[in-house]
């Protein structure tokens, strides 16, 4: 099958299939009702991807769910939760002549107190600094072959095994540096559950797990997740009708009193997850508390370089002091409410710097950066709602 007839076949099944998702919705709606009626109380459902908030977003699915039913996004952009910190030690490298390698979304990723002047490292390469934009770490093991060079490494368990498989293979040249900013998106996870909680909010009731990551990880640490707090969770695709079809599947659990983890995105996600990845992933890393931007340390949520890849370390080449909980600050700059966004407690036009001085082409919060950051998303496809062309497209009339 070509790559079109692919496409067109996807289209047609998870894009365009308007009979398939009026019949999700009205299961949709039949569930919630039988669920509030006997509760009292709406139902909230978190997904943990930057990925599936931008789906909800851009085909309008908030406006597809009954009252009861409120949508949240939770911490599932890497950008977004970047440490200050970790940005401020990138420029400086840049600005010393050590080139840096970063993701487009990373580039113009501002910090909370500007080092030399400089907070971003777009900024940086302004003013001399040697950044490089590049597709992925191997696209900087090809640059990286005769010059001091680090790695800016962001990211998920999506993109650990793309920076582990050349390290464990010792395929990385001896003058490129890997700064590990990685972070595990289940620990987070149970920290903005928990944070609702504590803060006597309408308690998570539901999970749309995030499908890129569970690919990897597999479909059991979220149903550790589901068993600890009681709530159900599904693993999700990507396309609309994923996410119809995974909320229907909460709400199932829901009405029925399970309290479990169901793979939806059953074309990707395995239980076990890819075990080579993991095993390539185990091998090069090591999980130790690490920092989240806004919200300080998180228990066993980051992965760092074993000792043994030390060569490769970016802070001890360069004599970086690790952020360590004494040292964090609050990261964030005056006003910027992306804190609360991540944690699915506030919404972007809550916050008052939203789109006034607060815009894609000037962000002043790391959630308006990347794509994959709630604010981002709102402020491109209007907060949820379903514009008229976007309506036409999805064949919703």
């Amino acid at each position: 099958m070509s790559n079109s007839m692919s496409i067109n076949l996807i289209e047609r099944i998870f894009r365009r299939n308007t009979p398939l998702a009026a019949s999700i919705k009205n299961i949709i709606c039949k569930y919630a009702q039988h669920i509030y009626e006997s509760t009292g109380r709406p139902i909230k459902i978190m997904n943990f991807c930057g990925t599936h908030e931008w789906t909800t977003v851009y085909y309008g699915l908030r406006t597809l769910m009954p009252p009861m039913v409120e949508l949240v996004a939770g911490p599932g952009c890497p950008v977004c939760i970047t440490p200050s910190y970790y940005v401020n030690r990138a420029i400086e490298l840049a600005l010393d002549g050590i080139t840096v390698y970063t993701f487009g979304d990373a580039y113009k990723l501002p910090t909370a107190r500007p080092i030399r002047g400089v907070k971003s490292l777009a900024e940086a390469k302004a003013l001399g600094g040697k950044v490089e934009i590049v597709y992925g770490f191997l696209d900087a093991i090809r640059k990286g072959l005769s010059k001091d060079a680090v790695f800016f490494g962001i990211g998920f368990e999506t993109t650990a095994p793309s920076y582990a498989v050349p390290l464990n293979k010792n395929a990385v040249p001896s003058r490129l540096k890997f700064l590990s900013v990685l972070r595990l998106t289940p620990p987070a996870a149970e920290y903005a559950i928990d944070e609702a909680i504590n803060r006597g909010l309408n308690p998570v009731q539901g999970i749309i797990a995030p499908g890129h990551v569970s690919t990897v990880i597999g479909a059991k640490p979220w149903n550790n997740l589901a068993e600890k707090y009681g709530i159900p969770a599904v693993i999700s695709g990507f396309e609309p009708i994923d996410l119809l079809l995974s909320i229907a599947m909460i709400l199932k659990m829901l009405k029925n009193g399970e309290k479990k983890v169901r793979i939806e995105y059953t074309r990707a996600v395995t239980w076990e997850g890819n075990k080579a990845a993991l095993k390539a992933v185990n091998e090069v890393f090591e999980v130790r508390d690490a920092a989240w931007r806004g919200l300080g340390f998180i228990p066993m949520s980051g992965w760092f370089l074993r000792e043994k890849y030390a060569k490769y370390d970016a802070f001890t080449e360069y004599g970086l002091d690790p952020l360590t909980p004494e040292k964090w600050k609050y990261d964030l700059p005056p006003l910027c409410r992306c804190a609360e966004i991540v944690l699915g407690v506030a919404k972007p036009t809550d916050c008052q710097m939203f789109m006034k001085r607060c815009t894609p082409s000037s962000p002043w919060g790391p959630c308006m950066v990347s794509i994959e950051g709630t604010c981002a998303v709102w402020a491109r496809f209007g907060g949820g709602g379903l514009t008229e062309d976007i309506a036409k497209e999805v064949g919703v009339t």
